[in-house]
């Protein structure tokens, strides 16, 4: 299959980014952040998550984020609501656009959200039900797709399941988590043949951490295959807290530059979101994990 023309980046550092680090950022880093984002062209943005401070405290100034967002023309702002409570709460904040995330794992379920995968699939009815009321879309995520802390290696019949579960409850968009990052282009490719199956290609997306080093390898695979739609965090942030030593998503940098020499159109400027890679690692004190960052910092 051919490349696609046009992929559209979903930028999860404001949430997926910053929500493992230990020490407070202010609301007002996160909106900048967010702000200088939405500047450098990009036009899809998780900004918060609605989970309880008790068990991601970084996000417990998720009301003021979203109400504080200068909100820019085209651009979407979208929140993690796990349950009905946080939707609630998201709805109350004007958000536009929700996400909600289950596992392809049985131990990551349980160690992530304390529920089965079948259990974690049956509290989201309710939250899709209360969404589509309030025309709010809703986007399912599906973590451990190549392989699991715990369990090892993932079947692709089984994230296909999960991900076929999401999509028929509800979700426009299914985004195919390797969270711990061990995934190779040939598995990425077997998993993502499984799913699209049941699910059209133009429905999915591809959420890639860079762990071992594999993510832009993964992403180029998938690409062929015709994903058109990629999770990325800039400057690399994030990692993951169920699953030791991953680093963060894939670098938004390092994705938009292979999309740039590909010919693929992103509406990205490339300079202004490295630029903003470079200032909020400065400003939270973390390395810049994005290759392409540090060349165009060092010119």
């Amino acid at each position: 299959m051919a490349f696609p023309k046009h992929v559209r980046l979903v930028e999860v550092g404001p949430r997926d980014g910053l929500q493992n680090e230990a020490n407070p950022i202010d609301t007002a880093t996160k909106l900048e952040l967010i702000d200088r984002l939405g500047a450098a062209g990009i036009r899809y943005i998780e900004a918060a998550s609605f989970v309880s401070p008790k068990w991601v405290p970084q996000m417990a100034d998720h009301r003021e984020v979203m109400s504080g967002l200068k909100r820019r023309d085209g651009v979407t702002y979208a929140a993690l609501t796990p349950n009905l409570k946080g939707l609630e709460t998201a709805l109350e904040c004007g958000v536009e656009e929700v996400a909600v995330f289950g596992a392809a794992s049985e131990a990551f379920s349980q160690k992530n959200i304390n529920c089965s995968v079948a259990e974690s699939l049956e509290r989201f009815a309710p939250v899709l039900e209360r969404a589509k009321a309030a025309n709010v879309r809703v986007r399912g995520y599906v973590s451990t797709v190549l392989a699991c802390p715990y369990e090892g290696d993932i079947a692709p019949a089984k994230v296909a399941d999960v991900a076929k579960a999401l999509y028929d409850m509800g979700c426009y968009e299914v985004s195919l988590g390797d969270t711990i990052g061990t995934g190779t282009p040939l598995a990425a490719k077997r998993m993502l043949e499984a799913v699209s199956r049941d699910i059209p290609m133009d429905k999915l997306a591809a959420h890639f951490h860079d762990t071992y080093g594999q993510a832009i390898a993964n992403l180029y695979a998938v690409l062929e295959e015709g994903i058109s739609v990629i999770d990325s965090s800039v400057a690399g942030l994030g990692g993951c807290p169920y699953a030791k030593g991953a680093s963060g998503n894939v670098a938004s940098e390092d994705v938009v530059y292979l999309l740039n020499g590909l010919g693929i159109e992103t509406g990205i400027d490339l300079n202004k979101l490295a630029d903003t890679g470079t200032w909020i690692t400065q400003t939270i004190g973390r390395p810049n994990r994005s290759k392409v960052g540090v060349a165009l910092a060092s010119r």
